[in-house]
């Protein structure tokens, strides 16, 4: 279990993220929603050890983030930031196997194409990484650090992807998500920032929705993304609806004034 306690950040004592409290589950994938600023990034970097707060535990099956080698913590947590850069000229399976590095000889070779097939990046094994399209590259970093834990093991592992989907038509949307359905499976707990409040609604089992630096409301997806919190959240008229699914179906309203407005100036 990845448990954090009163995450207290601030830049130029400003909150960034204020007395935040979070708990991941293996076999679940929380998703993390709010508006642009509302602190999700910097509440993922503390998550994920990127950045230290002075304030608050972060606690990776019982033991902190600083009890951990840098070794250690990689056989048990991998990050896939919202931005990577790369400096040389890798081809996409060399970008894929930096994920084996931390692993040394702990891992099997067949493994790379296992999950490259599942992320449909095999055939681009031999291009230039910096060639690819956005929507392309997430998907070979999305590769490396699936290729990181894709070994079953017997204790419980973390995966922490931040915006994983934001370059990807829909289609790939819903491929990658049922991709983190599968891994989860797997002694697995998934974190990810989205931004599409009906992907979150058709995958996550645990929803926060932060805003101002607070976690305003966590919980499981029906009981969470409901009409009347999203609104809070996100200070925008929005519908929810039960689909087939028994899960929450969110409409964006837009408010009466702003079609006045559209129908005045078309």
């Amino acid at each position: 279990m990845l448990q954090a306690t009163d995450i207290h950040f601030c830049i130029q004592n400003r909150p960034i993220v204020n007395k935040a409290s979070i708990k991941l589950l293996p076999g679940e994938l929380t998703v993390i929603l709010g508006p642009n600023g509302a602190g999700k990034s910097s509440l993922f970097k503390v998550l994920s050890g990127d950045i230290q707060c002075r304030h608050g535990n972060v606690l990776y099956n019982g033991k902190t983030l600083s009890a951990y080698k840098t070794s250690q913590l990689a056989q048990i947590r991998a990050v896939m930031p919202q931005h990577s850069t790369l400096s040389f000229p890798f081809t996409v399976q060399e970008v894929v196997e930096l994920g084996l590095l931390p692993l040394k000889n702990d891992f099997k070779q067949e493994t790379v194409r296992e999950v490259m097939e599942e992320t449909q990046t095999w055939h681009l094994r031999d291009c230039d990484y910096s060639v690819l399209s956005g929507g392309e590259k997430q998907r070979v970093q999305l590769s490396r650090v699936l290729v990181q834990i894709w070994e079953k093991k017997p204790y419980p592992r973390f995966l922490l992807l931040d915006e994983p989907t934001s370059s990807m038509d829909i289609a790939l949307q819903h491929h990658v998500l049922a991709i983190i359905q599968k891994i989860k499976s797997r002694n697995i707990a998934v974190l990810a920032i989205l931004h599409d409040l009906n992907l979150a609604a058709n995958y996550a089992d645990q929803v926060v929705l932060m805003k101002n630096g607070n976690v305003m409301f966590q919980g499981p997806a029906r009981k969470t993304m409901t009409a009347s919190k999203l609104m809070e959240v996100f200070d925008h008229p929005i519908s929810v609806f039960e689909g087939d699914s028994h899960r929450p179906t969110v409409i964006h309203t837009v408010p009466f004034s702003q079609i006045d407005q559209q129908i005045k100036h078309a």
